[in-house]
């Protein structure tokens, strides 16, 4: 009940930009401006984990774009998702996805149930509907495939270093056999709203290629594997540091 009340509110309510405070607008045209995907590039860890695949970031995660994204995530501002849909679409593109080369499996990493209910609604996955949405409209055939899910309990990621989120996560991905199928051939994408360590996003990349989806029967020939997020710190762009937040 709590998702579709904060929903509802946010379009009915008069809000404040989550990005700058600007009065009376859900995200202002500067704000707007920082998620477009304008300096959409790929980012690099370091230390890069093992196992990580290419990954391509909208926006360095700063300013309004991380106050956009913190609002949507921990704060329930669902109507954010369709801004950072957009960017994922464009961290999407920026990877060499184009129309008419087949279908696009976006494939949200999973949170934790206990993080669900206390969110009120899933946020990667919330951002990757949108994001499959704007890329069909861009003649992109994409949709979001959930295939991905938590096999054992992981500690909060929050405070933890690069090896200690390694640490934590290793091993607790995992296909659901019971979940969404993928199409033969599809250019599966991994998506989140964040990249830091990487760790997270090599885990699933680790969990998909031990299903067998990445070269093998459920993919098929030419499948491939990359990712994509909303946003990354600015010094793990692979030409420097992105600007373009408030």
């Amino acid at each position: 009940m709590r998702g579709w009340w904060q929903e509802l509110a946010g379009l009915v309510l008069p809000v404040d930009c989550a990005g700058c405070g600007a009065v009376r607008v859900l995200v202002c045209a500067d704000c707007r401006g920082a998620l477009s995907g304008a300096v959409a590039g790929l980012v690099r860890p370091s230390p890069r984990p093992e196992g990580l695949p290419v990954v391509q970031a909208a926006a360095a995660y700063e300013g309004a774009v991380r106050a956009v994204l913190l609002a949507h995530k921990e704060r329930g501002a669902l109507p954010l998702a369709g801004v950072l849909g957009a960017a994922l679409a464009a961290a999407v593109l920026a990877g060499g996805t184009a129309p008419g080369r087949g279908e696009v499996a976006l494939v949200p990493v999973p949170s934790a149930r206990r993080q669900v209910r206390a969110r009120g609604h899933d946020p990667a996955r919330r951002i990757a509907l949108a994001a499959a949405g704007r890329l069909r409209r861009a003649g992109v055939p994409a949709r979001v495939a959930p295939v991905l899910g938590l096999r054992r309990a992981v500690a909060d990621q929050a405070g933890l270093g690069a090896r200690q989120r390694r640490e934590n996560l290793a091993g607790a991905l995992a296909v659901r056999r019971d979940g969404a199928r993928l199409t033969g051939g599809a250019r599966i994408v991994l998506v989140d709203d964040v990249v830091t360590t990487g760790a997270t996003l090599a885990e699933a990349a680790r969990a998909v290629r031990a299903a067998g989806l990445v070269g093998g029967p459920a993919a098929g020939p030419g499948a491939v594997l990359r990712a994509a997020v909303v946003a990354a710190p600015a010094d793990s762009f692979a030409r420097g540091p992105r600007t373009g937040a408030r």
